[in-house]
């Protein structure tokens, strides 16, 4: 019976963390989320309920 070649083993999850840490990395460059599933969100669809309350208290005052 022949011996494990635990070298190429090693080599071989050292290569998936390598290509793994790549992906994250042009995503992030992408300005994609990594967990996003459904696509980019919109932008600027939390800042009108952010800016909304932020200028109506200025107006208050």
């Amino acid at each position: 019976m022949a011996t494990p070649n635990y070298g190429y083993e090693k080599r071989q999850r050292e290569l998936a963390k390598k290509k793994k840490k790549e992906e994250k990395l042009k995503a992030k460059a992408e300005g994609r989320r990594h967990d996003d599933t459904d696509g980019p969100e919109e932008p600027g669809t939390d800042a009108p309920d952010a800016a909304g309350s932020g200028d109506g208290a200025a107006a208050a005052d």
